[in-house]
């Protein structure tokens, strides 16, 4: 897969980098006049939204001007400007019918984030290898941000790949994620909504105890699904300043 970078744009010291990786597209922050080795946060999106929701964009532009970070951030299959394939068209409209019949949500949104996440696991290394040859972003030590569909699919990103030294993750629960989650030795921040309608609590609390990371914490927020505090932020950027520096 190419990797062309097809538009640059610098404003407030951040410099925003529009790319495709074959037929990926994705968005590259790096701090304005980057050069040699940094951290980089992989930043995965919710679902239904896409590499330049306002808060991915807002969470990759405080990294880089704030912890002269790099991030990124990619379409995830199905998502964003990407197609979706018959294969997950039809999951989808399976999951609506199920639904429908009076399944539960999360359930088969868990059997729907297990499909993508074959596809988005080798396509996030694929990326890593890709900007880690930049000389903006180099070969630094690697983080990943992910809720919900973020979640779903960060989690065996990180088992899987060994240059993720650390991740915040959550808004998600163990279902299709514990053997996984069991392969997880890195540091781990977890957020969960104690009042989440789309995750059961206990799914959530189950993913966290999956967790084989020695230093795991578990923020437990009151609220719904989508009333995350605006203080997660900021506890996610301390979090990758004292484990990636």
């Amino acid at each position: 897969m190419g990797f062309n970078i097809t538009s640059s744009a610098s404003s407030d010291g951040v410099v925003e980098h529009h790319f495709t990786l074959g037929e990926i597209p994705g968005v590259l922050w790096t701090p304005e006049g980057a050069a040699g080795d940094r951290p980089l946060i992989l930043l995965g999106h919710g679902g239904g939204q896409h590499r330049t929701a306002p808060p991915v964009v807002a969470g990759a532009r405080r990294f880089a001007a704030e912890c002269g970070y790099a991030a990124v951030a990619v379409d995830a299959p199905g998502h964003g400007d990407r197609p979706k394939t018959p294969e997950l068209a039809q999951a989808l409209t399976d999951m609506r019918t199920r639904a429908a019949a009076g399944e539960h949500m999360f359930a088969l949104v868990a059997g729907l984030h297990a499909l993508l996440a074959e596809q988005a696991v080798p396509e996030w290394r694929a990326v890593l290898d890709a900007v880690a040859e930049l000389d903006c972003v180099g070969r630094g030590p690697v983080g990943y941000l992910g809720m919900s569909l973020g979640c779903g699919l960060g989690v065996p990103l990180v088992a899987a790949e060994p240059r993720i030294r650390a991740a915040v993750l959550g808004l998600f629960g163990a279902r299709g994620l514990a053997a996984a989650a069991a392969q997880i030795t890195v540091p781990v921040q977890f957020v969960m909504q104690w009042d989440d309608e789309r995750v059961p609590r206990q799914e959530s609390l189950a993913l966290f105890d999956a967790f084989a990371s020695a230093d795991k914490t578990l923020h437990a927020n009151p609220g719904r699904h989508g009333e995350v505090p605006a203080f997660e932020s900021e506890d996610a950027m301390r979090f990758f300043s004292r484990h990636l520096g």
